[in-house]
C-alpha cells in the first residue's frame, strides 16, 4: 500500500520514472518491476524465519547486485527493516540514496539500532509525528509524512450508513472483535475473546459480535473456538475481512494491539485493547520496551485513554467488565471518540505526497 501510492505520486513529478525492486499486486500494478516474489519474503517468526534463510540471504544479494547493476537516482527501501537496512546500508556505500520509508520502533524497543539506522540511509520518513526526536543529535533529519490509513479514512462515520449497508440491526449493541490477523495470535486470542463475548452477551443478550478474519486459517481457528465455547445463545458474524466497515459500524470494539488499534481508533469506534504472548516472550518485551503502553492511541496521545488489559490481565472476566462498563457509559465513549478524532487530524497529512517529496528531496541534495 505505502509502495504503490509513492509510485503513483513520483509518477506525477516524472511520468518516465522507472522503479524496479521487489513488491507485491499493488506495487506491480502502479508501474514496478518486481525481480523477486514478494511472498518469499512474508515469513513470520523466528523458526520460520530460519527455515527460509537461505532463500532469504540470496533474495537480498540478488537484489543489491541487480541494483548496483542499474544505479537508480535513489533507493526506498518500505518497512521491513531487518531486510532492507543491509541493503541500504551496502547501497549508501557504493553511492546510491537511501530512503527508508517507515521507523523501526525505536521508540518503543531496541532504541540502539538508531545508530545503525543513520548509518544506513540518507533519510528516513515517519508515520508518526514523534519519531522524528528519536534521531535528534544523530547527523539525520527525519520527514514526518503521516499515516496512509488516516488519509484513506474519511473524518466522518456515519455508523447508521454502515450498519444498513451491512444490513445489521440499527438499535442493537455492536461488538466488533478482532483477536488478530496471524494465526499464532488466534491461538493465544481466540478462546479468550469467545469466553469474554460469553460474559457481554450475559449482560447484553441482545448484543452481536462481528469478527473479521482475513484468512481462511484464522477463520478456521475462531470457529473451532466457538464451536467448542461459544454459549448457543451467543449472537456472532464472521466477516471475511470487512475490518472497516464493521469497526465503523460497531459500537465497542476489543481488538488485539498492533495497527488495528489505529485503524479502531481513526474509526472513532471505542475500544478495550488486549495481548497474549507466551511468558517467556512476554518477560523478554517487558525488559525490552521503553513506553508505558502498548497501544497505539495511548502511545500518540500520551496518556491512557483506552483500557489495557495485557498478558494476566487478559481474562474473560476483565474484559468482559471492561466491555460493559464502557457500553454503559456513553460520556466516557464520546470522550474517546473525540480523543480519537485528534489522532486522526495528527497523522492525515497527505502522506503519499510527502513521502514523494521528501524522496525527491533526497535526490537533490545527493546529485547537487
Amino acid at each position: 500500500m505505502l509502495g504503490a501510492s509513492l509510485i503513483d505520486a513520483l509518477k506525477l513529478r516524472y511520468p518516465n520514472a522507472e522503479f524496479l525492486g521487489i513488491g507485491g499486486p499493488k506495487m506491480i500494478g502502479a508501474g514496478l518491476q518486481s525481480e523477486f516474489d514478494q511472498e518469499k519474503l512474508a515469513v513470520r517468526g523466528a523458526a520460520e524465519v530460519l527455515a527460509h534463510l537461505p532463500e532469504i540471504l540470496s533474495i537480498r544479494r540478488g537484489i543489491v547486485a541487480r541494483l548496483k547493476a542499474w544505479q537508480p537516482d535513489v533507493f526506498v527501501g518500505i518497512d521491513a527493516p531487518d531486510f532492507n537496512l543491509p541493503i541500504e546500508r551496502k547501497l549508501k556505500a557504493s553511492g546510491i540514496p537511501t530512503v527508508h520509508y517507515v521507523s523501526p520502533t525505536v521508540w518503543a524497543w531496541r532504541r540502539g539500532r538508531t545508530k545503525k539506522i543513520v548509518a544506513a540511509v540518507n533519510q528516513l520518513l515517519c508515520l508518526f509525528p514523534f519519531e522524528p526526536a528519536c534521531y535528534k543529535g544523530q547527523g539525520l533529519d527525519p520527514v514526518f509524512v503521516g499515516h496512509p490509513l488516516a488519509d484513506e479514512i474519511e473524518p466522518q462515520i456515519d455508523r447508521q450508513r454502515v450498519r444498513q449497508s451491512l444490513n445489521l440491526p440499527e438499535a442493537a449493541p455492536l461488538i466488533t472483535l478482532m483477536p488478530g490477523s496471524r494465526q499464532s495470535e488466534l491461538a493465544f486470542h481466540a478462546q479468550l475473546f469467545v469466553e469474554a463475548a460469553n460474559q457481554v452477551a450475559t449482560e447484553l443478550p441482545e448484543a452481536l459480535f462481528l469478527v473479521p478474519l482475513t484468512t481462511k486459517e484464522t477463520r478456521a481457528l475462531f470457529e473451532a473456538a466457538l464451536k467448542a465455547h461459544a454459549d448457543k445463545s451467543l449472537r456472532v458474524r464472521i466477516l471475511f475481512g470487512h475490518a472497516r466497515d464493521a469497526l465503523a459500524a460497531s459500537d465497542l470494539a476489543l481488538v488485539c494491539s498492533g495497527t488495528a488499534t489505529l485503524e479502531a481508533a481513526l474509526l472513532r469506534c471505542p475500544m478495550i485493547i488486549t495481548y497474549r504472548l507466551s511468558a517467556f516472550s512476554a518477560w523478554v518485551y517487558k525488559k525490552l520496551r521503553y513506553l508505558t503502553w502498548v497501544g497505539l492511541p495511548n502511545i500518540l496521545l500520551g496518556r491512557l485513554v483506552v483500557p489495557e488489559l495485557l498478558q494476566d490481565d487478559a481474562t474473560p472476566e476483565k474484559l468482559s467488565a471492561a466491555l460493559i462498563a464502557l457500553w454503559r457509559n456513553p460520556h466516557r465513549r464520546q470522550e474517546m471518540e473525540a480523543s480519537f478524532a485528534a489522532i486522526h487530524q495528527k497523522l492525515r497529512q497527505n502522506s503519499a505526497e510527502r513521502a514523494a517529496d521528501a524522496v525527491v528531496a533526497c535526490v537533490a541534495s545527493h546529485s547537487s
